[in-house]
């Protein structure tokens, strides 16, 4: 990974920076809970990237198991903790849409789409997109940019290894190598 190249780091949400529930979604700011050392791990990369923007697709809404406003509450909470612990994010992007034909459901691009017209000059080419899952990885090469597989959800016989250009156990161990 070439350092200094990257200036805009795409994060997902559910697995990165908070724990997912398997088979269910974040459905209150109580369920929310950062993984460890993502905290530490925001504080790092906000010195490195000039943007660290999230994109998460969110069934949950479109599916009505939760509303806007309860997800616009897990955001805030979870904002105001990065924040404080010296971290940010610069943008967070969602897609509750439940066809996965939607533009703006990863792997589509619409939410990087969304982002290059937010942030003029954004350059998917000097962009990360990290994440971990495949939707993810496929999501940072459908728009071009440089992916790093995170987590432990797939066996090596699982992972498409033409969509993930690095892998790191979590965020934190991204960080610290960057």
């Amino acid at each position: 990974m070439k350092k200094n190249f990257y200036n805009v780091l795409f994060l997902d949400r559910d697995g990165v920076i908070n724990r997912e529930l398997p088979g269910d979604y974040v459905k209150t700011p109580g369920e929310f809970e950062f993984l460890p050392g993502v905290l530490e791990a925001l504080a790092i990369l906000n010195t490195h990237f000039q943007y660290i923007l999230i994109v998460t697709n969110q069934r949950g809404v479109g599916r009505g198991v939760m509303t806007v406003d309860t997800l616009e509450n897990i955001h805030s909470q979870m904002l105001r903790k990065i924040t404080t612990t010296g971290g940010r994010i610069d943008k967070i992007y969602v897609c509750t849409d439940l066809e996965d034909s939607s533009p703006g459901r990863k792997p589509n691009i619409g939410m990087a789409w969304q982002a290059q017209q937010d942030f003029p000059g954004l350059d998917f080419s000097r962009s990360i997109m990290l994440g971990n899952s495949l939707s993810d990885m496929k999501f940072g090469k459908n728009a071009g940019m440089c992916t790093v597989l995170v987590g432990n959800k797939y066996k090596d016989e699982e992972k498409d290894v033409s969509l993930i250009d690095y892998f790191f156990e979590d965020l934190l161990s991204f960080a610290r190598q960057i």
